[in-house]
């Protein structure tokens, strides 16, 4: 329980001794806890129209339409902002604005289907294409310093898996670049519009839970890292923009904060997970490093080679060749290493060679994976080629929302449930428009789309300055208890250890290709290892700037995924999309298509269910595209 504590010229006493606290807020309460242990917890309740956990593109995209609509948003992040792993998108967005050539959204969104392997949801999709135009324009007035025609227009690239005319027409140039540092530009651009509009930030603050009642949620919990004290924030709505749980894997172009927090926010609220056996390898990680090399390398020219020298993209794709599905180039340069094709004294990784290009175009359309493959490579790419792998890259799955934002489960024979009061955007969120594999450069349009898309629903939902009803008085207790629990565990396991231990299972059983047997050894070994969590040892007990404690949290959220990853993984018995089983070698929509749900509990059972995939367009601007034989 809670217990509110006597003001004392801003400190506030408790347990015979006074603590210094900050009022971020009008409508602010502090109080302590009654811990179990000797030290007590401060707590500060905060009040907002709208709460945004996250400042990476979806998050600060929501963040700004929220308070340009006029409601008080608070936007929480565990790291600055401009820090947040949309800056290290590269590439650029997809948008059918025709700068380059004839385009049609309609176009991009027949790519995009065919891209997710049948398993994207066509309202969803159709609805990010159509937005996509309008949504590049938008960026460019807020001031995103895209890279331009001679004529003045936003240059635009050729990406992967994007063609005109339904297929038929051949490679489209559709991707809207910033150089090669896309990210960059609209993270901060974004950022700047939010202060502008006097978005509250509170930043470095760990959310550790929802806060849910009666199937509603109320708002969220979190940790201050810079004092220690912990935050409950009250809201009519929450929107996730947590970001993906790369970090699961032992190699990946994930930052080390890329834990999945919101999913597993939502998987210890009793909800599921969608679609998490989906996991994208990105073709080009620079070998040893895993360090992106964006395909924008290839839009520009940029080709693939083995040993041989050969180019051999042109045998699994003829027609799109290097610029073919991430999935599909994927597999292809597995296959060239696993064959004996590799490169190198141990024929493990292949070739990106950018050498015929002239310096000019690398200096201006490449500046940045120049840099990085001098620095992480030690390759001077205007003259040598650089060594890469697939990479763990991102994540298809995440929290089931629909086409406005809003969080789905299924209920009562409802597929399409919505939860009230929470919303997800982003590479947390699975709306599905990536199905069982992203197209390049659908990314950073999905977090601006479904971020401006969680807005202005939220929007329609929420008056500014609505009376909100209180808080129970126990609310959160769980999660401090939990907290609480990390903070003082003194088991044998340090936290390091068994994240290495997880990160080498998945990398090693749930990989670019699958088989049954690989998969059930990884489900027993994942198992175990999330059992195992309940010896983990922390060494730091204080509260103040506790990144061990941090540290262990992200682990425990990231066991909760990669448990129902694996599990899911090894109960779909088909190859669709980035999900390749070779005992399985052909996609089954008869039995298949469809959407996995998963739960985990927390003694680590997980439960698997499926829901419907949405195969109908928005409406009749839009025909519904029949699943098809996927070629490149």
């Amino acid at each position: 329980m809670f217990r509110v504590v006597q003001q004392v010229k801003n400190t506030f006493s408790f347990n015979g001794s006074k603590v210094k606290a900050t009022t971020l807020h009008k409508k602010n309460s502090i109080y302590t806890t009654s811990a179990p242990r000797q030290n007590a917890y401060t707590i500060v309740d905060h009040t907002y129209d709208a709460l945004v956990v996250g400042a990476g593109g979806a998050g600060l995209r929501a963040a700004v339409g929220l308070v340009e609509a006029g409601l008080s948003t608070a936007c929480i992040s565990k790291l600055f902002p401009t820090r947040s792993h949309t800056v290290a998108a590269q590439g650029g967005v997809n948008a059918a604005i025709g700068n380059s050539h004839e385009d049609d959204w309609r176009w991009h969104t027949y790519d995009t289907v065919k891209g997710s392997d049948w398993l994207g949801d066509q309202d969803a999709i159709h609805y990010m294409c159509r937005e996509a135009p309008a949504t590049v324009i938008e960026l460019e007035n807020y001031g995103v310093p895209f890279s331009r025609n001679e004529d003045g227009t936003i240059y635009q690239r050729a990406f992967g898996g994007q063609s005109t005319k339904f297929g038929k027409g051949g490679q489209a140039q559709r991707c809207c670049a910033a150089a090669d540092r896309t990210g960059h530009a609209i993270l901060h651009t974004l950022y700047g519009q939010a202060l502008r509009h006097n978005c509250q930030f509170f930043v470095e603050y760990f959310v550790i839970d929802l806060l849910m009642e009666d199937g509603e949620c109320r708002g969220v919990i979190a940790y201050c890292l810079e004092d220690g004290s912990i935050h409950r924030f009250r809201s009519k709505s929450t929107i996730l923009a947590t970001g993906g749980y790369g970090r699961a894997y032992f190699s990946c172009t994930s930052a080390h904060t890329c834990t999945g927090d919101g999913n597993a926010m939502v998987t210890r609220a009793g909800l599921p997970l969608q679609d998490l056996e989906f996991v994208q390898f990105h073709p080009t990680g620079i070998y040893g490093a895993g360090c992106l090399i964006t395909e924008g390398a290839r839009g520009e020219g940029g080709i693939l080679l083995n040993s041989q020298g050969e180019r051999y993209m042109e045998r699994y794709a003829p027609t799109a060749k290097d610029l073919a599905s991430r999935d599909v180039v994927s597999r292809s340069s597995t296959i060239e290493v696993r064959e004996g094709r590799g490169c190198g004294p141990l024929k493990d990784h292949v070739l990106l060679d950018l050498s015929h290009l002239s310096p000019e175009i690398l200096h201006e359309r490449l500046p940045g994976i120049s840099e990085t493959a001098a620095i992480f490579a030690g390759v001077d790419v205007t003259k040598e080629p650089i060594p890469v792998l697939p990479t763990v890259h991102y994540n298809m799955g995440g929290i089931p929302t629909n086409f406005l934002g809003e969080v789905v489960t299924k209920k009562d024979g409802n597929p399409d449930h919505i939860i009230p009061g929470l919303m997800a955007a982003g590479e947390a969120a699975c709306v599905s428009v990536h199905g069982a594999n992203r197209l390049g450069a659908n990314s950073l349009l999905d977090i601006v789309v479904f971020g401006r898309a969680c807005a202005l629903r939220t929007a329609e939902l929420v008056k500014p300055g609505e009376q909100q009803k209180p808080l129970k008085k126990n609310a959160g207790e769980q999660s401090i208890a939990w907290l609480d629990k990390l903070r003082h565990a003194k088991g044998t396991v340090p936290t390091a250890d068994l994240r290495l231990e997880m990160q080498r299972v998945m990398q090693n059983n749930c990989a670019v290709f699958r088989t049954g047997e690989v998969l059930e050894e990884g489900v027993k070994k994942m198992d175990k290892l999330y059992a195992s969590f309940d010896d983990v040892k922390t060494t730091d007990r204080s509260l103040i700037w506790n990144t061990d404690l941090v540290e262990t949290m992200e682990l425990s959220n990231l066991l909760g995924q990669a448990v129902q990853t694996i599990h899911s993984a090894c109960a779909r018995k088909e190859s669709r999309g980035a999900h390749a089983r070779e005992d399985y070698k052909d996609r089954n929509d008869a039995e298949w298509m469809k959407h996995t749900l998963s739960w985990v509990t927390d003694t680590g059972k997980v439960t698997i269910d499926y829901r419907p995939v949405h195969d109908k367009p928005l409406d009749s601007s839009m025909h519904p595209i029949p699943p098809d034989v996927r070629r490149y």
